[in-house]
């Protein structure tokens, strides 16, 4: 694997020249500056690793110059955020911090090599990282970039986006990609569980502490002591409440209900909501204070309609796994389906798309999936409520109304279909 460094700082070049050549599989060429590098630089070199501050043109002004001809890693002194996102727009792979380790270095290397036929003939393989997540985009990689920055540290997360863009999926990736990935990852969605019950699954109780209490039982808290929690839906959480879990961030103890005694704790926390935080603060519905000890790193998902080239790659590999799953026959999208898929909106976003795609390949009669087995023209907000009403009803009644049973087949909490039911005015059997 052929490697360019574009370095000005001579002793960092030689250094990076030297590391790199101790491992065979590399061959490495160095320009002291952008523009030396654009004159020289040829299509026998596989990946690029430029500094961002050099004179003449700095490192941003190559990048957009290269043309995604390479994968690029970006190594800078002087690392900002906006820089970092810039780089990632322009298809940077990763963006290193000096000083770092030559072993951070190369780890980055193998994580961006490019899979091509020649790449089969070296001992690098790229690591599939993000192979939880459906698609690839543009917008994806930047959250992903942060995320994976974000990672590195113990910094509170906050994830902000619609529902349906994978706010858990980017939760459990940075949980996998931290130094706590050895440990427990725990997931509460603060809108599934009773506001009754939710200061005890959090934070646990003691044996007595309220009538049912028959023995003491750790909370969730306690749970992911040294690992990652998770907490979905975070704006859902009582005023009252979220007095304590900002005790908790602060002081990293729990108490549990009906205890006197402090527990110490060692754990991670991302948070994610759909809201709109700072109306929900002004509403006086949220703790200013405990959005400002959330928020340390905040990641924003972009919605599906804003990442359009995973769309066609989200609906293939669904399309594959339904029919892998239900021994289907072989099923293609028409040119006409796919310009549907590709100009809706997606209001339900990933989650949306998983679902009429599923719907489609269960219930199309043909080899070809239609416009008409995708049911997007008719999907008016009063059409989707009429869709969703009898969804609903087909499913409580198939589980005898265990709502439970329907909410994790539905892929929806508990509180939210129960809300639906009440909207839709679905009368249950055993209500």
């Amino acid at each position: 694997m052929k490697i360019a460094i574009v370095e000005d700082d001579i002793n960092m070049r030689k250094s990076l020249e030297y590391a790199l050549k101790e491992y065979r599989e590399f061959k490495v060429v160095c320009y002291k500056n952008a523009i030396e590098a654009l004159k020289k630089i040829d299509d026998s070199v596989e990946l690029v690793i430029t500094d961002i501050n050099m004179p003449g043109m700095d490192g941003i002004e190559f990048v957009k110059k290269l043309d995604n001809r390479f994968d690029i890693i970006v190594i800078t002194g002087n690392a900002t955020l906006n820089r970092a996102i810039e780089s990632v727009r322009l298809g940077v792979k990763d963006f290193l911090t000096k000083p770092f380790e030559i072993d951070t270095l190369v780890d980055a290397i193998k994580r961006n090599v490019k899979i091509r036929a020649k790449t089969s003939k070296t001992k690098i393989q790229p690591k599939d990282e993000n192979r939880d997540f459906l698609g690839s985009s543009k917008e994806l990689e930047a959250s992903l970039l942060l995320a994976k920055k974000a990672a590195r540290t113990d910094a509170s997360v906050l994830l902000l986006g619609q529902s349906g863009v994978g706010k858990e999926l980017f939760a459990n990736y940075i949980h996998k990609n931290s130094n706590r990935a050895k440990n427990k990852f725990i997931a509460i969605n603060m809108a599934a569980i009773p506001e009754n019950l939710l200061e005890s699954e959090l934070f646990g109780y003691e044996k007595g502490a309220f009538t049912d209490a028959l023995n003491e039982k750790k909370g969730y808290f306690e749970l992911a002591h040294k690992g990652t929690i998770f907490l979905d839906e975070i704006a859902e959480m009582s005023v009252a409440l979220q007095s304590k879990l900002l005790r908790v961030l602060q002081e990293r103890v729990v108490y549990r209900v009906g205890g006197l005694k402090p527990i110490p704790i060692d754990v991670r926390i991302i948070s994610a909501t759909n809201a709109d935080i700072l109306r929900v603060i002004r509403d006086g519905k949220f703790r200013e204070d405990l959005y400002f000890r959330l928020n340390t790193i905040p990641i924003k998902i972009a919605p599906l309609k804003d990442r359009k080239d995973e769309i066609m790659q989200i609906a293939q590999k669904t399309l594959q796994e339904v029919k892998n799953r239900y021994d289907l026959p072989n099923r293609v999208f028409s040119s006409q389906a796919k310009e549907a898929l590709l100009s809706y909106d997606w209001p339900g976003n990933i989650r949306e798309l998983i679902s009429v795609v599923q719907r489609a390949a269960i219930l199309s009669d043909n080899e070809t999936i239609s416009t008409e087995d995708l049911f997007l023209d008719s999907r008016s907000t009063n059409n989707i409520n009429s869709m969703e009403k009898e969804l609903i009803q087909e499913v409580l009644q198939s589980v005898n109304d265990n709502i439970n049973e329907a909410s994790k087949i539905l892929g929806m909490n508990k509180k939210a279909l129960l809300s639906k039911i009440d909207k839709y005015l679905i009368n249950r059997l055993l209500a």
